[in-house]
């Protein structure tokens, strides 16, 4: 590949550019500049991956100003940014970001698995923290065109992936406590494996003293701030020999996450009429997370049911899209253990995960959610 420069269209109909002569630019996919690294890297061996290591060759960069609007987004070689260290993002956290998935499948295209929820998603982080306004549909034209650029680094093998982290940062120059006019998205691309031995159950620490969110706050949301304050908690619990946090809220004890994952419990019914799939509700607490919704989707769904020969009652009572679907055996609670019964995945998270999985990796269609590159 050699270095140029040229504008690439990414779909012929588009609504970027500016709604009003003179006014703020809208963030336009049509508008994209490529620039080729010139040198690429070598593919790791997968078995050498480990998540948010590696990453491919370019990044998707764009920036917007409170009076000219959104940049023209660029591909170029990734590498180092440069920011004023009184940039908001540094000093007041406004940072947002999403986690996706493209897959390769059997018909050797590029799949993305359900990026209209992440999309929304983004787009109501930014709105939460005070950024400027972003348009996920466009985002998404331009994460398809860096999966199509990028295809080399996914992986062939079943389970593995190429991870896609569009990031919204607030670039306000300035100590002021204000929200920021100023912002940057960029796009990274990172080939990976399993997040977790997937057959391996994790082991999960109960606690009630640190909270990872709060009613009012911004739990429901994917922003940086709420990953780094449980970050201590999770080396205690490492130091006490568990996996992962379960996070305790409230003075009836309610299970909300485990770690950044959204947590299931499989109870048989006492009416013998199947089983309950419990997870917690979309309180504002918790993330909204793509699998989550996906599961409770399926497990509704009469199709999946007879297919997977097994009778669920979703009920808004460990999940997220770096792990996709884990077991779990054992609850540390109060200074006991909760040993949990069986010693892997069991029948309603093997169904789950190998549904989601064939729909990821494009060897089962179904309702739309496997979204192709072009």
């Amino acid at each position: 590949m050699g270095d140029k420069d040229s504008m690439a269209s990414p779909e012929p109909a588009q609504t970027g550019g500016s709604a009003n002569p003179g006014s703020p630019a809208l963030l336009d996919a049509s508008k994209l500049k490529i620039t080729l690294s010139k040198t690429l890297k070598p593919l790791q061996p997968i078995e050498t991956l480990r998540f948010g290591q590696t990453f491919s060759d370019h990044m998707i960069v764009a920036n917007h100003d409170p009076v000219t609007g959104w940049s023209a987004p660029e591909v170029k070689p990734h590498g180092p940014i440069s920011l004023d260290p009184a940039c908001s993002c540094f000093q007041y956290g406004g940072n947002v970001f999403e986690g996706m998935k493209a897959y390769l499948g059997p018909d050797g295209k590029a799949r993305l698995f359900r990026p209209d929820l992440n999309m929304r998603r983004l787009e109501r982080s930014c709105a939460r923290l005070a950024l400027p306004p972003i348009d996920g549909d466009v985002v998404l034209q331009l994460i398809k065109c860096l999966v199509d650029l990028e295809r080399r680094w996914i992986p062939k093998e079943s389970g593995y992936s190429l991870y896609i982290r569009p990031t919204v940062i607030a670039t306000k120059p300035g100590l002021g406590v204000m929200a920021s006019d100023h912002a940057m998205l960029y796009i990274l691309a990172s080939p990976t494996g399993p997040y977790f031995q997937v057959l391996k159950p994790i082991s999960l620490l109960a606690v009630s003293e640190n909270v990872r969110a709060w009613p009012g706050g911004t739990g429901g949301h994917k922003i940086a701030g709420n990953y780094s304050p449980g970050f201590l908690p999770q080396r205690t619990a490492a130091e006490k020999g568990y996996d992962q946090i379960l996070w305790i809220f409230g003075n009836d004890r309610r299970i909300t996450e485990a770690g950044a994952m959204n947590f299931f419990v499989v109870v048989k019914r006492d009416d013998g009429d199947g089983l309950d799939l419990i997870t917690a509700p979309l309180d504002g607490t918790i993330l909204p997370g793509v699998t989550r919704a996906s599961c409770l989707a399926l497990a509704s769904d009469p199709e999946f049911q007879k297919e997977s020969s097994l009778r669920l009652h979703p009920k808004k009572w460990s999940i997220g899209t770096a792990v996709i679907i884990g077991p779990c055996n054992r609850i540390g609670y109060e200074g006991k253990d909760i040993v949990l019964p069986g010693a892997g995945m069991g029948p309603v998270g093997t169904a789950l995960r190998k549904k989601i999985l064939d729909i990821q990796e494009g060897r089962t269609e179904w309702k739309g959610w496997g979204v192709v590159c072009p």
